[in-house]
């Protein structure tokens, strides 16, 4: 039951939304191509066993843990504007 202006369902198109936000983010994360043999970051020595694992790969583990460390931090968005985000 949506209440206000909005329709029957509108609280579930939401959700909707952001799953399929965050699915279309995860699937534009996904490696592509050859993996590299080294980390383009730091030039260390990617493991054959992570090359294989992971299909166009360009990170070396600790690289890629930074990485996504930077990118959660920046994931941060509260799509249902509660007033703890307008407040921040």
């Amino acid at each position: 039951m949506a209440g206000g202006w909005a329709h029957d369902g509108a609280v579930q198109d939401q959700i909707d939304a952001s799953v399929e936000d965050a699915v279309a983010l995860a699937r534009s994360r996904l490696a592509s191509g050859e993996s590299l043999s080294h980390c383009e970051e730091c030039d260390s020595p990617i493991p054959e066993a992570r090359r294989k694992a992971i299909p166009g790969i360009h990170l070396c583990v600790s690289c890629q843990s930074k990485l996504e460390a930077q990118q959660t931090a920046q994931n941060t968005i509260n799509r249902r504007g509660s007033k703890d985000s307008q407040l921040r």
